[in-house]
């Protein structure tokens, strides 16, 4: 029998426009809950977290006002991380097109407060800002961890249409981000190929090494095995598929989980990691054990080009059974779940489709991170129409045999309530969104193939790109 699925909605913010694909960023929280940086097109970022309001955990939404982005700019990414120990604070970076009426003019804009007790706090940070201008047009802004001698340091990548990938580094000096040259770094991410639209980097703990993949708009996937101290290129495979690669995660199958800790050294920690591959035209498929197959045991993700193009996914442990699973967001409005099953051996594993879940509008993006302190993480989501906050239901994880119906997500026109987890008093829940239909599972969907909107009709590569960079990409890929 189907599983149904275990989340239900807690809150619903809307955005003032749009976001896509880069627009959203989980902050650490320093002492207390981290929070959430949701980015509009149109050049606002809501701040949402939970706030202790008379020893009730109660979702806050606001816009925040960080300085140097003109109104008429377009927001392409945003991100953070807190600073590697022992330095303390937070970063934020954030891409935006500013329209100059004749030519549109790309920046970077990196924030971060160096005043003592202002490190976290996000309204100083929003203050205090270096402003980068950039000769390409921007792409995916994420953020990775490397050694420089015995020192682990933090820096951003952004990928571009250059196509490159720029390398922002701290200068402890002036305390200003600088550009250098990503091969003196990460020298698996020279001589690209095409745009990149999504990068992944995953450190193997305890070996010095990392995995570093990325899938490109032309439909061209690489995936490398670095050694971290000499820059060396161990390993390294690639692909070409039809269309262009949406999302790229690196992640250790359930099966595999054990060897997270190394006891032996390389051996057992490069085991099992695995690369998940999201096409916006193609079934998503996940290529396994890397380190052992390259790119020659394929797993196919069935029925995930059903529901139009996947834009985000997360691989994660949603229903705390104890196994990974993965997560497809869609343009045409569904949340996907699949549960990986069998060894990597005998008999050979696969993937199912665990459950389904309806949102009101295409999902953009996804985060899976703790927002109340409590220990759980909750599922944040970016749909065309705003933010949604999930958690899991108070009945827990629901498995095969167990009776069928709805989730237990408050209907479209109930308007409060409250999820109770057992073990601690959760946030009083917002109304939810209209039109969710949450009840759905992967034995009952019957729901016609969402129609695309008429200027994304002959080309199904929606919602990737804001609409002032997608013909530059397309001239440039």
């Amino acid at each position: 029998m189907a599983v149904r699925c275990p989340l239900v909605e807690d809150s619903f913010s809307r955005l003032a426009s749009q976001s896509n694909v880069y627009g959203l960023a989980a902050l650490e929280g320093g002492e207390g809950p981290g929070g959430l940086l949701a980015a509009a097109l149109k050049g606002k970022v809501i701040y949402f977290r939970y706030h202790d309001l008379r020893q009730r955990l109660r979702p806050v939404a606001r816009e925040l006002q960080f300085t140097y982005i003109p109104v008429d700019a377009e927001i392409v990414s945003i991100d953070s991380f807190p600073k590697s120990p022992p330095q303390r604070g937070l970063v934020v970076g954030i891409t935006f097109i500013k329209d100059s009426g004749d030519k549109a003019s790309p920046f970077l804009n990196i924030y971060c407060d160096y005043e003592p007790g202002s490190e976290y706090d996000l309204d100083s940070v929003a203050q205090s800002c270096l402003n980068l201008e950039l000769q390409f047009t921007p792409f995916q802004l994420c953020h990775a961890e490397v050694c420089i001698g015995d020192k682990p340091e933090t820096v951003f990548l952004l990928s571009g249409n250059d196509p490159s990938v720029h390398l922002y580094k701290e200068n402890e000096g002036s305390h200003q981000f600088e550009e250098q040259p990503v091969q003196h770094l990460f020298p698996e991410l020279q001589d690209l190929p095409s745009n990149i639209l999504w990068l992944d980097v995953c450190n193997i703990p305890g070996t010095g090494q990392r995995i570093t993949a990325f899938g490109c708009q032309s439909g061209y996937v690489r995936v490398a095995r670095v050694d971290q101290a000499s820059r060396a290129v161990l390993q390294s495979w690639s692909i070409q598929q039809d269309g262009p690669i949406s999302k790229v995660l690196v992640f250790p199958l359930p099966s595999e989980l054990g060897a997270g800790t190394v006891q032996d050294g390389d051996a057992i920690a490069a085991q099992g990691y695995s690369v998940l591959v999201t096409s916006t035209i193609e079934l998503s498929v996940v290529y396994r054990d890397v380190l052992t197959s390259g790119l020659g045991d394929q797993l196919i993700l069935p029925a995930s080009d059903q529901y139009d193009s996947v834009l985000c996914a997360l691989v994660t442990d949603v229903d705390f059974d104890g196994a990974r699973e993965i997560l497809l967001g869609t343009y045409g409005q569904e949340l996907l779940c699949y549960k990986y099953t069998g060894a990597a051996g005998n008999p050979p594993g696969e993937f199912r489709l665990l459950w389904t879940r309806r949102f009101p509008s295409p999902l953009l993006s996804m985060i899976y991170t703790d927002l109340t302190a409590d220990g759980l993480c909750e599922l944040a989501v970016v749909c065309l129409k705003g933010l949604h906050v999930l958690q899991l239901g108070t009945d827990g994880p629901v498995h095969p045999g167990a009776a069928s119906g709805g989730s237990g997500a408050p209907s479209p026109t109930q308007g409060g309530g409250r999820v109770t987890r057992p073990w601690k008093m959760m946030p009083k829940m917002m109304p939810a969104s209209p039109g969710l239909d949450s009840g759905k599972t992967a034995a009952s969907l019957d729901v016609p193939q969402p129609v695309a909107p008429p200027h994304l009709a002959n080309k199904r590569v929606p919602g990737i790109l804001p609409p002032a960079l997608a013909s530059l990409a397309n001239a440039s890929g």
